[in-house]
């Protein structure tokens, strides 16, 4: 008798299908972009969680930044990779959604516990199993080791490194120092030529973040003049 046995599985593409299905949402950018707020919310209130498995996390969560920065910001301009990266987490979704679907089917059929399935062409035929004679455990394991040998070996990564990028909660406490110091500033006074895409990205959502919370308002005259802050006096 085979038993059937699922555990709860919540890696990053798991949390984030249920996000989407939980908002009654399609796979698509727009959607990717409305949802990256509760991902990131999880991924910060996650207590214990395994290096392996949080890379992945972070490595989904820097995609959904991207996303939704491309959402806020229309004419930022991206690479090609950045492109791929977009459209490649699209693909991952929609196939993983497949194969979640096909879980459960496979789920509903191993709790009728039925010990062969037939292929539907030979329906009204009684399914009999018929092993090669004299089969033994020897020949299942050279046949298991020859499989094996043909395998690739795994291929290696090479090591690059990582460098450090400032988070969201430095850039907010960096604009709120500032606006201590000065009672308003330009938003381009932040910013320097050497500064990363990522790090003027950070930057936007950080003032976008003030701005939620009724911290610092914000004004420009004209589309594309200069975008002044100012804290907001309570």
């Amino acid at each position: 008798m085979y038993t059937f046995k699922t555990e709860k599985f919540e890696g990053p593409l798991d949390i984030l299908l249920k996000l989407i299905e939980d908002k009654k949402l399609e796979i698509t950018e727009i959607s990717l972009a409305q949802i990256a707020d509760q991902f990131l919310e999880y991924l910060k209130n996650c207590q214990s969680i395994s290096p392996a498995v949080l890379a992945d996390f972070l490595v989904i969560a820097s995609r959904l930044i991207l996303i939704k920065s491309r959402a806020l910001l229309p004419t930022l301009e991206i690479t090609d990779d950045e492109e791929e990266n977009i459209e490649d987490l699209k693909k991952q979704l929609q196939e993983y959604k497949k194969f979640k679907e096909l879980a459960k089917s496979l789920s509903r059929m191993a709790k009728k516990k039925y010990i062969s399935y037939s292929r539907p062409a030979y329906f009204n035929f009684q399914s009999v199993f018929y092993p090669p004679r004299n089969i033994g455990k020897k020949d299942i394991y050279k046949s298991f080791g020859s499989l094996l040998s043909k395998l690739p070996e795994p291929e290696k990564i090479a090591e690059q490194v990582i460098r450090e990028v400032v988070s969201l909660e430095d850039k907010i406490k960096q604009i709120k120092e500032s606006l201590k110091e000065r009672a308003e500033f330009a938003f381009e006074k932040m910013l320097n030529k050497n500064n990363s895409n990522e790090e003027m990205i950070v930057s936007f959502l950080a003032v976008l973040e003030l701005v939620r919370q009724q911290i610092v308002d914000v004004r420009q005259d004209k589309i594309f003049q200069e975008i002044t802050l100012k804290a907001v006096r309570k």
